[in-house]
């Protein structure tokens, strides 16, 4: 007797409108924003959206206050998000960075423009990719996505919120403004196929409790504050307690536990796609929509005769160094394209290890990199 699949809903989405309905379907109940180009519509869906399933929409001050508020939030328990573009993150690293050391979970949108500064506000880059791995100061976990269509917005925006909650982390998405953007037909999952991951919580009495204790995997329990659970929140280096501490052992000691959480925890948090590599003697590593003028430009390609093909990453940081060690060892070249001047480009380097010389193909116009132009250099280096 076959399994009877309930029908999906099939609905014609914006990346934007994607990012909010997941928001929703992951458990999200409270947004705190403030409108910039070209992620506002995420807000405006949010204060739709959240009210119908009693959260909570705030719009704040500045992207600062936004940052500070959902931080609050997310100590009481709530799944929480908040989104913006490169001028808003910038303004965000300073509390991205508590967040990091309070080990408090949120998910950070960030749809990429053109910058520096205000830059091209309504047009698409990929240029904050480094900004998410080292925006805020010290050494510190990162963990971001980078979806390339809007059903993976969707998906990518759920699988954010369980990394955040399940490793109490920060959690940005990278999402360009083409994809931002752009609508195609999504068929959303029914809520019985979405697997929605929880923060540790504790199962000691308040008196035993130790928010920031060692574990086996490294993520401390989070009580819900207002609970009975009372404790100590700060970013300055503290204790298993929350209490300020500066001796070498705690410092230490925290900053590895830090790490270690997400080291622990990569196979669940690392996702790529392999695309027509299993002959390839030339590889791309692309991201984002860059990806999505790479796979045209590898049918291309392949209808030449070019065996040629595709790494790419869902998650951007960590960074895959496995699969791209793997690659380097089985192709002759590596095209990188990416909306900017060369920054994904810079890891690949380091994981090649001078074996050959990775090729950049960047475009900094506001404009998406077209096939033809990635097609170009697949040609040029089949030659070589």
């Amino acid at each position: 007797m076959s399994k009877q699949v309930k029908p999906r809903q099939v609905k014609l989405l914006q990346g934007n409108e994607a990012c909010a309905e997941a928001a929703i379907a992951a458990g999200c109940r409270f947004f705190g924003g403030y409108p910039i180009s070209p992620s506002s519509e995420i807000a405006e869906h949010m204060s739709v959206l959240l009210p119908r399933v009693g959260g909570k929409f705030i719009q704040m001050e500045d992207e600062i206050a936004a940052m500070g508020a959902i931080l609050g939030a997310a100590m009481t328990g709530a799944k929480v998000m908040t989104a913006t573009s490169g001028p808003g993150y910038s303004l965000k690293q300073e509390n991205i960075g508590y967040a990091v050391m309070a080990e408090i979970p949120c998910v950070i949108v960030n749809v990429m423009r053109g910058g520096p500064s205000t830059g091209l506000p309504t047009s698409p880059a990929q240029s904050d990719v480094m900004q998410a791995r080292w925006g805020t100061h010290g050494d510190h976990p990162a963990v971001a996505l980078a979806p390339a269509s809007v059903r993976e917005v969707y998906d990518e925006t759920i699988r954010a919120f369980n990394i955040a909650e399940r490793f109490r982390v920060p959690v940005s998405l990278l999402v360009d403004e083409v994809i931002a953007h752009m609508r195609e037909r999504v068929e959303i999952p029914d809520k019985s196929e979405i697997t929605l991951w929880e923060r540790p919580r504790p199962t000691v009495p308040p008196d035993q409790y130790l928010p920031f204790g060692e574990t086996p995997t490294g993520v401390p329990p989070m009580a819900d504050f207002g609970n009975g659970y009372r404790y100590h929140v700060t970013g300055l280096y503290h204790d298993v307690r929350g209490l300020p501490k500066d001796t070498p052992d705690v410092v230490d000691a925290k900053m590895r536990r830090l790490m270690r959480k997400i080291e622990i925890g990569l196979g669940d948090i690392l996702k790529h796609e392999a695309v027509l590599l299993e002959d390839a003697t030339l590889g791309i590593v692309a991201y984002g929509s860059s990806a999505r003028s790479a796979k045209a430009a590898i049918r291309l390609a392949r209808a030449r005769g070019i065996k040629v093909g595709l790494l790419r990453p869902l998650t951007i940081w960590p960074f895959f160094e496995g699969p791209v060690a793997d690659l380097s060892k089985q192709v002759r070249h590596i095209i990188v394209p990416e909306m900017n001047l060369g920054q994904l480009i810079l890891e690949v380097e380091r994981v090649v290890q001078g074996r050959f010389q990775v090729h950049g193909v960047n475009r900094v116009t506001g404009e998406p990199i077209p096939p033809e132009q990635i097609l170009e250099k697949i040609g040029e280096l089949a030659k070589s």
